[in-house]
């Protein structure tokens, strides 16, 4: 008798994320999964050079005049494994993947990857929770298409921050959000309603940097295909219309040390801030303005700063205050962080993440000292204490080039190539309009 255990699997799906934070990848039959597993599988690393509706943009090396657009191996992470709820059950699993060779120097979990290795020669390991915001529409492709991406409906018409009869009225909605979230291993903490129509807003839990960010990229990708299996489109846009708040995506940051201590935590401390905690937050409005690109990755990214929205006016900090960049939270070892409100809805996660821990961690290794903390309202020019946001895309595709944190941390082909693709980015979209934007951006930014 044959006792050999057979794989459920008949096919399983491989991913890499590229810059824009959408999974790309290929089913593949599962009697290929051992030997890729064990030796890699090849892709493009041109995928990495792609807008969101696959407009290839500028990158040096790959899409300028010296790529052939070969393929590169793929390293599988063997245990990343989940399920994709609506396959069918032998061809659910789900592996993430990360370039090797060249461009692993630009891909977006490896560039994690070599900042949590730096962090964990300091002795430090990073702890991170995301809010992820978006706007629900009652729109489809073909919808959009028809409407010319003008006069869309929103999933709620009237702004409704916490309004708990949206939220009922719409519970089959977050019924099934948090279903598709436990068989992808997304620890979902909270959903809730927003301010705007259609707006809404889902966390994940705290969790350690890889993990948490691993999960809030698939919760962006698959808050889209629960969208469209409903017949409506989630987006990410950072600013979809002039009439609406902005939308981010915030990351909660925390430091332990190696056997799990707070290192932001100091009892006797004013605001209990420990000398981790403020040579931290000073290295964030030190170094945030050289990397501002990084969170705020489009042309519509820089929308969201206009005046009277609820984005951060410049590289300030306070306690529990909403009206600055950098909002120190928590009232005990476990629950103190800082709140990094500056990354846009359409950032990559893993790329936010690393540059957020990586400005942090150099205001660490230099012993840096924030400016005073603002009290109030941040959002009046009086009022603020820290950096000005820089003006322009033009100027953080400049501030990323000369940033030699940024090299430093980041890694010079990152910066490289990065900064090419944003700024072929920028220069397509001269002259053009919010509409324009809406059909790039609407329903994969």
């Amino acid at each position: 008798m044959n006792t050999k255990q057979e794989s459920p699997d008949r096919f399983v799906s491989i991913a890499v994320v590229d810059t824009n934070g959408l999974l790309r990848g290929q089913k593949v039959a599962a009697s290929e999964l051992p030997g890729i597993l064990d030796g890699g599988m090849g892709m493009s690393p041109a995928q990495l050079a792609l807008d969101p509706t696959d407009v290839f943009l500028e990158m040096p090396g790959v899409t300028d005049g010296t790529g052939d657009f070969h393929d590169s191996v793929l390293a599988v992470d063997a245990t990343s494994r989940r399920s994709i709820p609506w396959e069918a059950l032998s061809d659910q699993g789900l592996y993430l993947a990360e370039f090797t060779g060249d461009a692993k120097a630009f891909c977006p979990r490896s560039v994690l990857g070599r900042v949590l290795e730096r962090a964990a020669g300091m002795g430090i390991v990073p702890k991170l929770g995301y809010e992820l915001e978006f706007t629900l529409f009652n729109e489809t492709p073909e919808t959009l298409q028809a409407k010319q991406y003008d006069g869309l409906r929103t999933a709620t018409v009237h702004p409704s921050h916490d309004l708990i009869i949206y939220q009922a009225a719409q519970s089959d909605f977050y019924n099934e959000v948090a279903d598709f979230c436990g068989p992808l291993q997304i620890q979902l903490a909270k959903m809730h309603e927003e301010i705007g129509g259609g707006f809404m807003e889902a966390c994940i839990a705290a969790n350690s940097a890889l993990q948490a960010s691993d999960q809030a990229v698939l919760l962006k990708n698959f808050l889209r295909v629960c969208a469209m299996r409903r017949g409506q489109t989630a987006s990410f846009m950072p600013r979809w219309s002039e009439d609406a708040d902005s939308q981010s995506s915030h990351i909660h940051i925390s430091l332990l040390d190696s056997k799990g201590k707070p290192l932001f935590w100091d009892a006797e401390a004013k605001n209990q801030m420990s000398r981790w905690f403020r040579h931290f937050i000073a290295g964030a409005q030190r170094y945030l303005p050289e990397l501002m690109l990084i969170f705020a990755p489009s042309v519509n990214s820089w929308r969201r700063f206009a005046e009277g929205t609820f984005a951060p006016p410049a590289f300030t900090w306070g306690i529990e205050n909403r009206t600055t960049c950098l909002r120190v939270v928590g009232r005990s070892p476990q629950s103190i962080r800082v709140e990094n409100r500056l990354p846009c809805s359409d950032a990559n996660h893993y790329l936010a993440a690393a540059a957020s821990i990586a400005a942090g961690l150099a205001g660490i290794e230099e012993e840096l000292e924030p400016t005073e903390a603002t009290v109030g309202n941040g959002f009046l020019a009086d009022a603020r204490h820290g950096p000005s946001l820089q003006p322009s895309m033009q100027a953080a595709v400049g501030a990323l080039r000369q940033s030699a944190c940024a090299k430093n941390w980041l890694g010079e082909r990152f910066v490289e190539t990065f900064s090419a693709t944003r700024e072929s980015q920028q220069k397509s979209f001269v002259g053009k309009s919010l509409i324009d934007e809406r059909r790039r951006f609407l329903e994969l930014g």
